[in-house]
């Protein structure tokens, strides 16, 4: 299994490449791979091509994974689908850049969930009915169906929610005083506080 940090967002709300802003002295984008690294797994950093002389800077190149330029879609999908075709015989647990408030808790009950359902294609986590889709694990025999189904022209929604009912998922329930922990940030005016 490996980690991979979803940050090749537009960043178009929060005006900024969420990735490279900083909470304390670390980017978001850090703060994200060092949450990944205490499952002790080797952990990637999902970006645009856009992004890429930014992200030489702070980071390895062989921690990086650029979008594949022959996927025809955009959004969360691309850089999971990029990583799959970069390591197409990891399992990937996903974590989007923009997730501050995620405890190492949450992942390590992810990780349990995984162990506990072997022939599942993804696990994620659901706060009420709502899917979680961006900190969860897609297994390589999942994404290579959902890779597939692309290129044959049968997915027909790229959104990470479709992709989830496409696949043979698990759902975590989320308890109430642990969904502060999926706040993700958009915005500049969401930032007060941090």
């Amino acid at each position: 299994m490996i980690g991979v940090v979803l940050c090749g967002g537009q960043s178009t709300r929060m005006g900024t490449d969420k990735g490279l802003l900083k909470s304390g002295v670390a980017t978001w984008a850090q703060i994200a791979v060092d949450k990944l690294k205490t499952l002790e797994i080797p952990v990637k950093i999902s970006i645009n091509t856009k992004q890429s002389a930014d992200y030489f800077n702070l980071f390895a190149i062989n921690d990086l994974i650029l979008d594949n330029e022959s996927l025809k879609v955009k959004g969360p999908i691309c850089g999971v689908l990029s990583a799959h075709l970069q390591y197409p015989s990891e399992d990937i647990l996903v974590l989007a850049c923009d997730m501050l408030l995620m405890e190492t808790i949450i992942l390590k009950d992810l990780i349990g969930q995984y162990q506990k359902c072997p022939k599942s294609e993804a696990i994620v986590f659901t706060l009420d009915i709502e899917r979680e889709p961006l900190c969860g694990i897609y297994t390589a025999k999942g994404l290579a169906r959902i890779y597939h189904s692309y290129k044959t022209n049968q997915l027909t929604n790229y959104s990470m929610k479709y992709v989830l009912e496409c696949m043979s998922t698990s759902f975590i329930h989320l308890s109430d005083d642990k969904k502060k922990y999926f706040a993700n940030f958009n915005r500049q005016d969401e930032l007060n506080g941090l």
